[in-house]
C-alpha cells in the first residue's frame, strides 16, 4: 500500500554495483589509457566498391542527333549500342585518388610588402599613372589642335555656304492666264 499522504512509487530497484549497463565489449573495454594509447585505424579496402552510374540519355541523344538518327527505331538502336554513362563528380569522394600535384581550394593572396605601404610606394605608383595620363591627353589634344579642322557636318556647312536665293517665277500656265477679249474701242478713244 502507498505512503499515507505521498505519491504512489512507481519504480524498480537498481541491480548491484557488479552490474555493467550497455554491451561489454572484451576488446575494448579498457577505459581511458587504452583509448588514448592504441588507436584504432580503419584499413582501406584492397578494392573499392564502383558505383555503377546512371545513362546519360541527353548525351546519347546528342550524339545520335550526330550520327543522323531521325526515326524513332533508330534512336532505340542507338541506345541499345552505345551505352554512355553520367560522369561520377563525387569521384574524389568515394576513394578516388587526386591526381598528382593536384591542390583543392583557393591559393592564399600574396602577401603585402609592409615596407612599400610605409614609404607610401602605392601613392605615389598612383600619382605616376595619374602624370602619365594627363601627359597622354594634352598630347592628344595637341594632335587635334595641330590638324585644326575640325570634321564639319550639313549644318556648320549651310551656316558658313548658305544656298542661294531662289528667284521668284512669275510664269504660269497659259490655262490660269487671263484672257483678254478683243479691245473695242470706247467712243472716247475713237476721236
Amino acid at each position: 500500500q502507498p505512503e499515507l499522504g505521498k505519491p504512489m512509487r512507481n519504480c524498480y530497484s537498481l541491480p548491484g554495483p557488479d552490474f555493467t549497463y550497455g554491451i561489454y565489449m572484451h576488446k575494448r573495454d579498457g577505459g581511458v589509457p587504452e583509448a588514448i594509447g592504441h588507436w584504432d585505424s580503419v584499413k582501406a579496402k584492397a578494392q573499392p566498391h564502383k558505383r555503377v552510374m546512371p545513362r546519360d540519355f541527353v548525351a546519347m541523344g546528342r550524339a545520335a542527333v550526330d550520327e543522323g538518327c531521325t526515326t524513332a527505331r533508330e534512336f532505340a538502336l542507338y541506345y541499345k549500342y552505345m551505352d554512355i554513362r553520367c560522369k561520377d563528380k563525387g569521384i574524389l569522394r568515394y576513394g578516388g585518388k587526386a591526381p598528382p600535384g593536384m591542390t583543392f581550394g583557393k591559393p592564399p593572396r600574396p602577401s603585402t610588402p609592409f615596407f612599400d605601404i610605409m614609404q607610401h610606394r602605392y601613392k605615389e605608383l598612383w600619382m605616376e599613372e595619374q602624370r602619365a595620363r594627363t601627359r597622354v591627353q594634352h598630347m592628344v589634344k595637341k594632335k587635334v589642335g595641330m590638324i585644326g579642322e575640325v570634321r564639319e557636318n550639313r549644318t556648320t556647312f549651310l551656316r558658313t555656304h548658305p544656298l542661294p536665293v531662289k528667284e521668284e517665277s512669275f510664269w504660269h500656265p497659259r490655262r490660269y492666264e487671263k484672257v483678254l477679249a478683243p479691245h473695242n474701242p470706247s467712243p472716247d478713244q475713237r476721236q
